[in-house]
């Protein structure tokens, strides 16, 4: 189904579908890969596909059973927000944020080998990057790499990290993919909603809880 890429009617604010979820957004904030606040990110709040949120509360429920809570640090994408990423990479020559999220990549490796795209998923709407915390010591899971840390180690199938950390990932994608979401080969945060609504729509409107309420 395509819609306009301005009509937000099939979204919701995510903490309305799945109370007590924890937030992160840090493209809102300056400490994510380029270093500055990306552009449509209005608050940091995470917006979802209805179908997306309703799949994601099964999620949290499972895992809450489990001893655990969800940690979001990125839903939907304003397509903005990808060109920002874009021109960045071709016409930016900072790479101030380098050491903290892809030491071991040249910048233009960033978009060669798949980590960012000129055309993401998340701009569809049903594609969310997320963690576990684990709510008996109140801290986040140890994954062996942080969101956004692009290089082989953040790999899903990645075993030069420790038989716990391993599993820890394996926990996150089992649940995920029980409840209808897909991960992707290079990021162990990344899933996306099999039967996401809007495959053919790219959504421009800004994150912004309300830009719902108009």
């Amino acid at each position: 189904m395509r819609k306009d890429p301005m009509d937000s009617s099939g979204f919701v604010l995510l903490s309305d579908y799945v109370p007590g979820i924890l937030q992160e957004i840090r493209y809102f904030s300056t400490y994510n890969f380029i270093g500055d606040r990306i552009d449509g990110y209005e608050e940091p709040c995470a917006l979802l596909t209805k179908e997306a949120a309703r799949a994601l509360k099964s999620v949290s429920n499972q895992l809450n059973v489990q001893g655990y809570r969800l940690k979001v640090f990125d839903a939907y994408r304003p397509a903005n927000a990808v060109q920002h990423f874009v021109l960045w990479g071709i016409e930016d020559t900072d790479i101030r944020m380098k050491y903290c999220f892809y030491p071991d990549l040249m910048k233009q490796e960033l978009f060669s080998k798949g980590y960012i795209a000129s055309r993401s998923s998340h701009s569809r709407g049903s594609t969310i990057d997320l963690t576990l915390l684990d709510m008996a010591s109140g801290k986040e899971v140890d994954m062996g790499s942080p969101f956004d840390f692009f290089g082989e180690v953040s790999h899903p199938d990645c075993r030069t990290i420790t038989e716990e950390q391993f599993e820890n990932r394996m926990l996150l994608q089992k649940v995920m993919l029980r409840h209808g979401f897909e991960p992707i080969d290079c990021e162990w945060w990344h899933f996306t909603l099999g039967d996401e609504p809007y495959p053919d729509t790219y959504f421009e409107f800004p994150v912004s809880s309300q830009y719902l309420k108009r």
